[in-house]
């Protein structure tokens, strides 16, 4: 970090009181606008959740009425989109833009999330996510671009750049906060915010790849993870914090520890008894900013006094935010400018369409019964299930409805589309009759509370091996309600998967299965033997292969954001041809778990001896309504460049996303049996061939060693390149290092 010679001065006439309040972020979500302006007189460093008339206040408490009138940073989660503002923009969930594959457009969400966060004022936003989600039962998997440290890192790239631009000073630029350091989404058991038990080796090959191209790529700043490395907390890890992160990959931004982590060395983690030893133990590990542990502010100022914490640890912390905010101009504009009329213009949501567009994976196509429309003889079509028409469903986590900020109602507010107004507008322009019907509720304790006629003695039946549990009995009615609008239908469809309750923070799963009545709905209505067309709208990879087999097609849509029924229709309807591809693999059943691509060999039988070994859906997969197909594959040793080519052999027009993996045949330490390497899209007319080249970087080669040192290993490596991580979708050339 360079030395500046303002920034010197400033900390030179600090108070260690004034160090400590500047390493301080307080949320004012919690304390309230009373304390919040104590805590501004004092020169806080950071106030979290917090927005108009009140965060104005507090800018201009901080900037004119503390001693040294340092400005503060505003900080919100804007995860996909300023989501937090009901009235923003909101995009797809992260790992629902990770279906895009699509470089571009992910830094072109960042920008617009950007410009109607500074709108707001605001200059930080905690995102992106670089944690890998290779077991889906984490709660937080929907926040991640997916399993893949290749795919994680590129499109963590272009969102970082999306959201900081060319210079931070400039009115749409706000900071991005590259998150959680480190292998956070490895914790044992997929329990979140628990021990990951994995060695350092491990996450310098699998885990610390996206986050060197965060700090390379310029991310201001870092947040450390909740949880710990063999038995350490990332909090307390000087080995990760400044060994890795600072000293190593040469981060030059500041560190923000996650929620109240500090107080979770005492109270959760158990390796400190008191607050002087946790505030302590996190400044000397490196952590420049704490959030939300208000008490680490006289915790650590008496550390300094009595001589137990060297004041230099406070000096270089605030150095660190000091220089970012420098970097921001906060001197001269305390809060940013943004675009006046910008948050939620028709513009922003043209990319929030475009991105629920391109997200959507079509997984299966049986007898193509897709697209829909007048040539396929359709009459009537019914739309159930519990997320055709949920909102909060399809917008997932992190939104007004689940991170409510003080002045911001939690009602839906429009402009959105759900998947059932966006039928029933494409089916009108084809004289289509559609009717809907509720089905069942994701959880069991979200019993309908109307009247229906009763239950069907052909109901009965085809549940007669079931638990007749209570909730089954009160959600019977709704099933057939739901059946008997499916009766006379040309075709379902049937929107299933979860909500909001079933993700996020606080919410791993055990079972990946459907919950709720979700799975005896779908029993039910294939007795009618009318087609299914199932749309998956959860935050996550579930376990469904009893639904794929039952279902005529399968579409994925994750959480598109406020467009999200509107792509979804337009793809069932032919109006786009979906161009989606899997960033994470579906498990057959929970107990396969983990099931990501990139496995390392070794497995007795390859295989458990009651579930196969290959994945539901695996990485990188998603069809299309056409076909395509490679050949005159080759690979350039000396530019590392693979070139292929393409052709549409179909009858409409695609885009094609090209993948490059490679297998490293014998090494000293073992490695995947693949590796993802390098991907491109590509747009095609029907007929039409191009000739794709992609340049590979030299890291794709490399193994870590046992003493932690990356190198290329002589020997063979096979070239893959095609449709997906699976191998029959794949051609192959071998080149020797």
């Amino acid at each position: 970090m360079e030395n500046n010679p303002f920034i010197e001065e400033i900390i030179s006439q600090m108070t260690v009181e004034e160090k400590a309040a500047q390493m301080l972020q307080v949320p004012v979500s919690v304390i309230g606008m009373d304390a919040a302006r104590e805590w501004a007189k004092k020169g806080v460093g950071s106030f979290l959740n917090v927005l108009g008339d009140d965060m104005k206040e507090l800018a201009e408490i901080s900037s004119k009425e503390s001693r040294l009138k340092i400005p503060t940073i505003f900080g919100i989660d804007a995860v996909h989109g300023h989501c937090l503002n009901r009235e923003a923009t909101i995009f797809p969930s992260q790992l629902t833009m990770a279906c895009t594959w699509n470089r571009d457009l992910v830094e072109k969400i960042g920008h617009v999330t950007a410009t109607e966060v500074a709108t707001e004022g605001i200059q930080w936003t905690f995102s992106p996510i670089l944690c890998l989600a290779r077991d889906a039962r984490w709660g937080r998997t929907n926040e991640t671009f997916g399993e893949d440290k290749f795919l994680a890192g590129e499109l963590g790239v272009s969102i970082i750049k999306g959201y900081q631009g060319e210079d931070l000073g400039d009115d749409t630029a706000v900071l991005a906060c590259a998150k959680h350091f480190i292998a956070y989404g490895e914790a044992t058991g997929a329990r979140d915010s628990y021990d990951t038990e994995i060695t350092m080796r491990k996450i310098r090959d699998e885990f610390l790849p996206p986050f060197k191209k965060a700090v390379d790529a310029g991310c201001a700043t870092f947040m450390t993870a909740y949880g710990s490395i063999d038995g350490t907390p990332l909090t307390a890890n000087k080995k990760a914090l400044r060994g890795l992160l600072r000293d190593e990959l040469g981060f030059d931004g500041f560190l923000v520890t996650d929620w109240d982590t500090v107080n979770a060395l005492i109270n959760r983690q158990r390796v400190c008894d008191n607050h002087g030893d946790a505030s302590r133990v996190a400044a000397e590990a490196g952590n420049d900013m704490i959030m939300s542990t208000l008490e680490f502010y006289d915790a650590v100022i008496e550390q300094v006094k009595s001589g137990k914490l060297e004041e230099s640890y406070l000096d270089e912390a605030v150095r660190h935010i000091l220089t970012i905010k420098y970097r921001l101009n906060l001197w001269e504009k305390p809060l940013k400018q943004g675009v006046p009329g910008s948050i939620g213009c028709d513009e922003h949501h043209e990319v929030a369409l475009e991105s629920a567009r391109e997200s959507v994976v079509l997984l299966k196509n049986k007898n193509n019964i897709l697209p829909l429309g007048k040539n396929k003889d359709i009459k009537k079509i019914a739309v159930i299930g519990p997320n055709a028409d949920d909102i909060r469903a399809q917008y997932g986590d992190w939104t007004y409805f689940t991170h409510p900020v003080p002045g911001i109602e939690k009602e839906p507010q429009r402009p959105y589309v759900t998947l059932l107004e966006g039928v029933k507008e494409l089916a009108q322009g084809e004289d289509i009759e559609v009717v809907y019907s509720y089905g069942c509720s994701v959880n069991r304790r979200e019993y309908y509370k109307g009247n229906f006629p009763g239950i069907p003695e052909f109901m009965e039946q085809c549940y007669a091996d079931n638990d007749h549990d209570a909730p089954f009995y009160e959600e019977m009615p709704l099933i057939s309600e739901a059946a008997s609008a499916a009766r006379d239908a040309d075709v379902i469809v049937l929107a299933l998967g979860d909500n909001y309750n079933c993700a996020g923070e606080y919410n791993d799963r055990a079972d990946l299965n459907l919950s709720g009545m979700q799975e005896a709905l779908v029993r039910v209505l294939e007795t009618l033997h009318v087609p299914i067309i199932t749309v998956l709208i959860s935050s996550k990879p579930l376990a469904i292969p009893q639904v794929v087999k039952k279902s005529d097609a399968v579409i994925c849509a994750f959480n598109g954001g406020m467009y999200g029924g509107k792509a979804i229709a337009e793809a069932i309807f032919g109006k786009i041809n979906p161009c989606g591809r899997l960033p994470i693999s579906f498990p057959v059943m929970t107990g396969q778990v983990p099931v990501y691509y990139n496995q390392f060999p070794g497995w007795h039988e390859g295989r458990y001896v009651d579930c196969p070994k290959d994945p539901l859906f695996a990485f990188g997969e998603g069809l299309s309504y056409t076909r395509y197909e490679y050949s005159d594959l080759k690979f350039n040793k000396d530019t590392l460049t693979v070139t292929v080519t393409v052709k549409n052999a179909g009858e409409v027009k695609g885009t094609e996303v090209v993948q490059v993996y490679i297998d490293d045949k014998f090494s000293s330490v073992m490695t995947a049996v693949k590796n993802l390497a390098g991907f491109e899209r590509v747009e095609l007319g029907a007929g039409e061939s191009k000739t794709v080249s992609i340049k590979l970087e030299e890291e794709a080669f490399t193994v870590v060693l046992p003493d932690e040192t990356r190198v290329i290993e002589p020997g063979d490596f096979d070239i893959l390149v095609g449709h997906s991580s699976k191998n029959e979708d794949l051609l192959k050339v071998t080149v020797t290092f």
